[in-house]
């Protein structure tokens, strides 16, 4: 059945803001300083949605690089497109079907990224594979996803409130086990880096805004627990209660976002 309660880019949106708002560290910083991108690269963004990533390397090397985005939504293209208008800036954006062969040559990108999007892949071997063949020799791939530990008290509530068993998560789930391993066996070198960030919430509000976002953007992966919209906003009350007692007794709810970037060198 199909659960349509929100567009999953505004869900996205949401915990954007909010990770910006209640969060302590900065993840775009944490990741530049990480890649230490160098002027007149030429840079592919894979799973690059409305662009974020692709602004975020253009204002860090001043425009001085080729960047293209791919994705395989026409409309967060064409948002990224519109954004490039506003800003009079020169950033490419592509239709990219990562489960299909990319449209570029051999040993063509100086580095390229794929950050929360990699585990969306039907076969993760083949999307690892292309975005091998289309760097160059000495080029590097960035990419992002959650670790196991990742915003344990989301789920911890979520387990409580329902009394049944969370999910598997495409990421949290695999990125550090099954990806690391494919990135490891294709790349010449490969470094994993952890960032956390706290999130802390002192009103009930903003951690359901975002307790919400989530799990209405994942909705088929929580199938187990709801299947239409009656059931979704009964869950969501459950959660709510659990997490305004947890409130009420801490003080504030701190919620970490563990996230792992793999750095592989070809």
């Amino acid at each position: 059945m199909k659960i349509d309660f929100q567009e999953t880019k505004k869900d996205l949106a949401v915990r954007i803001d909010i990770h910006s708002k209640f969060g302590s560290k900065n993840i775009d910083e944490w990741m530049l300083d990480l890649i230490k991108l160098k002027k007149g690269s030429r840079i592919l963004d894979v799973g690059c949605g409305s662009g974020k990533q692709c602004f975020s390397f253009y204002d860090s090397l001043e425009g001085d690089a080729e960047i293209i985005g791919g994705d395989v939504s026409a409309e967060l293209l064409n948002q990224a497109k519109a954004e490039n208008e506003r800003r009079g800036i020169d950033i490419r954006y592509d239709f990219l079907d990562f489960n299909q062969v990319f449209p570029y040559p051999d040993n063509y990108f100086d580095f390229v990224s794929c950050c929360f999007a990699i585990y969306y892949a039907n076969d993760v071997g083949h999307t690892i594979s292309e975005m091998h063949r289309v760097t160059k020799p000495g080029g590097r791939l960035f990419t992002t996803g959650p670790m196991p530990s990742n915003k344990q008290l989301f789920y911890d509530i979520i387990k409580e409130a329902t009394g049944k068993p969370i999910p598997p998560m495409p990421g949290s789930s695999r990125f550090s086990t099954e990806f690391l391993s494919k990135i490891e066996k294709t790349y010449s070198h490969v470094e994993l880096h952890i960032f956390e960030n706290p999130l802390t919430f002192t009103t009930l509000e903003p951690y359901m805004a975002y307790t919400r976002a989530s799990m209405s953007e994942d909705r088929r992966l929580w199938s187990s627990l709801f299947v239409d919209k009656d059931d979704f906003e009964m869950i969501m009350g459950k959660i709510s209660e659990v997490a305004s007692q947890r409130l009420n007794k801490e003080g504030k709810l701190v919620m970490t976002k563990v996230v792992g970037g793999i750095l592989a060198t070809k």
